[in-house]
């Protein structure tokens, strides 16, 4: 499978903040799904249908990013020529926060657009989740005569802010598009991807920066349809989106639906992750476990429901864990009951400790915090 295009991935989106969880990295490093990060599905899903040539745009708090991707290996993209390439918003090593002009974020893209030969782009949004491959995408876009096209599905906006609504004609091209709207007249959610030619995209983005525009968006190129040919493609599968805590931890436990998991995970190409290497979970004589997915190299004395947990966690002795999600290196006491829960890495809870959130509002403990 070869597609004449190259991707780019926004790995972060200034409109979205998931608190405690994207306060010490960027959205597409989030742990997701027990082993996986967020932009493991973007990344897979562009090297699964031929791309070799992929570009992460970075803002801030990347480090933890750059430790996850490396140098690409484990989606095949540590090559030669193309590949991984991480682009920070700092083109050259003289740029400070002080001194760092504008349009800098806009110039290293421009420099890694022109280096291609490609014929077009995917461009992806950084919260997305799905498993799919961009053949089917890239015809009906040859097809249309459009100049640009967007996926969307018909989620509307029950995953929250923000949601980017699409208005479209009979033909299938964007008329309007509305961001938030209280009283949306469409259910066609955009799902923050896009392509279109190489060529054009440069353009636009040269037009930006002559206009003092320093932010490369996605949808600001979906709102220029009134001057270009914007197509509106729908994609059927499961699409989740991370656009705040809510959808997070609404969208994590909609893994443990069994249609959901094998539309994203055994429906389709695989998805690709940094490998670890740790030796299997070990299940103690009074480990109860139920609808729950659980990662390798646990070791479970408790009790867990409907949760998801990520590699290397301890559940101890009279221990219940219902609705939770608990992330890498977790240690859980003994005699605690956690319910509706998101725990990041290497979090310590403390013997006899009762937390309950609401499904709506789960309570969130930091990375390598103490309760």
């Amino acid at each position: 499978m070869f597609n004449n295009a190259m991707g780019l991935i926004l790995a972060d989106n200034k409109k979205i903040s998931l608190g405690e969880l994207s306060n010490p990295r960027a959205l597409s490093a989030v742990p997701f799904g027990g082993r996986y990060r967020i932009i493991d599905f973007m990344l897979s899903d562009m090297v699964n249908s031929g791309i070799k040539n992929v570009g992460v745009l970075t803002y801030n708090k990347y480090k933890s990013l750059m430790d996850h991707v490396g140098t690409g290996a484990a989606w095949s993209l540590d090559r030669k020529n193309d590949g991984l390439h991480i682009l920070p918003p700092y083109v050259n090593s003289e740029a400070t926060a002080a001194n760092v002009q504008g349009d800098e974020e806009l110039t290293g893209v421009l420099d890694f657009l022109r280096q291609s030969r490609t014929t077009y782009v995917i461009i992806s949004a950084a919260n997305v989740v799905l498993n799919t491959t961009f053949d089917d995408f890239i015809k009906s876009h040859e097809q249309s005569g459009a100049d640009i096209s967007v996926m969307y599905n018909r989620d509307g906006i029950k995953f929250g802010s923000p949601s980017y609504i699409l208005e479209l004609d009979d033909e299938g091209f964007v008329k309007d598009m509305l961001y938030n709207p209280p009283k949306p007249t469409s259910n066609k959610c955009s799902l923050g991807i896009l392509v279109l030619r190489r060529d054009l995209l440069i353009d636009i983005i040269a037009r930006q920066m002559s206009h003092g525009m320093t932010h490369f968006g996605i949808h600001s190129i979906v709102k220029m349809f009134d001057e270009l040919k914007v197509h509106g493609f729908e994609y059927g599968g499961t699409a989740l989106r991370i656009n705040n805590v809510h959808s997070y931890f609404k969208s994590s436990m909609n893994l443990l639906n069994e249609g959901v998991r094998n539309d994203l995970f055994w429906s389709g190409e695989p998805i690709y992750t940094k490998v670890k290497d740790e030796a299997p979970t070990l299940y103690f004589d009074n480990a109860d476990v139920k609808n729950s997915i659980i990662s390798d190299g646990c070791r479970i004395y408790g009790k867990i429901e409907e949760s998801v947990i990520f590699r290397s966690v301890t559940v101890s002795k009279n221990t219940t864990l219902k609705n939770c999600v608990v992330m890498q290196d977790v240690h859980i006491s003994e005699n605690c009951h956690l319910e509706n829960v998101i725990l990041d890495k290497n979090a310590f809870v403390r013997p006899g400790v009762r937390l309950v959130g609401h499904p709506d509002y789960p309570i969130v403990i930091g990375k390598g915090a103490g309760i």
